[in-house]
């Protein structure tokens, strides 16, 4: 008899002008052993037209996976293109910029693979509040996405916009997904929970950078997100 197949985790990895960073994290990614949980990756990374050198530096990672897009069309298009390659039984989304920690994958992993959830985000503020390095504006308008999401879904989660989240594949896949930008993770909460979808949170570390350190989102991804909320409450 045949040992049973292992099971696949697919990482998919939305990049912009990432060049500083992109390296360093598939090596993370390539460091994580998922063996204990009977899992193997599959690293997705789906450069978003950037104008340095991301794709190259992907180019020469041994079994990560590269797809560019021909035009610069934002994170969650990115995002997007990632989830219809993937193939894996489930998957998580992870920026770029090392402010995640691949080492939070298999604690995040542990409720999904139990069957005590449908979702596992990663939060950045269940053990802790405000992280140092992180702006009052960065954090303050995170944590009112929170109270926005309550008043639209009924559901509170501590961090809806935590750029760490795992779902599976197939319930991910089957979302019709409609937006471009920083508001897919707002898309996706939303239409998960109006299919009654269980989301689980698990505490994870956070380094924030600085827009000088090419931090990307700022104010006018607040009123994007809130109204993304508003608008798939419904599903």
């Amino acid at each position: 008899m045949s040992a049973t197949a292992p099971r696949v985790l697919s990482i998919v990895i939305p990049a912009y002008n990432e060049e500083r960073f992109i390296g360093t994290l598939l090596r993370q990614i390539a460091a994580v052993d998922l063996t204990s949980l009977g899992l193997v990756k599959e690293t997705i990374v789906v450069d978003d037209c950037s104008r340095d050198r991301t794709g190259e530096i992907v180019a020469q990672q041994p079994g990560v996976r590269l797809h560019r897009l021909t035009r610069n069309s934002g994170k969650g298009a990115a995002v997007r293109a990632g989830i219809e390659m993937a193939t894996g039984d489930y998957l998580i989304i992870q920026d770029a910029d090392l402010e995640y920690d691949p080492n939070d994958y298999a604690p995040m992993l542990r409720p999904l693979l139990a069957g005590d959830a449908d979702a596992v985000y990663g939060s950045r503020y269940m053990a802790s509040g405000k992280k140092s390095g992180q702006s009052w504006a960065a954090y303050l308008g995170g944590r009112s996405l929170s109270l926005i999401a309550l008043a639209c879904t009924g559901r509170y989660l501590t961090d809806t916009v935590t750029a760490l989240k795992l779902f599976k594949r197939a319930q991910i896949a089957e979302l019709p997904l409609e937006t471009t930008g920083f508001e897919l993770d707002h898309e996706i909460t939303a239409r998960l929970l109006a299919r009654g979808a269980r989301i689980v949170e698990v505490p994870i570390g956070y380094s924030p950078r600085t827009k000088e350190e090419g931090k990307k989102i700022g104010a006018r991804d607040w009123l994007i997100g809130a109204r993304t909320f508003w608008r798939y409450r419904r599903g």
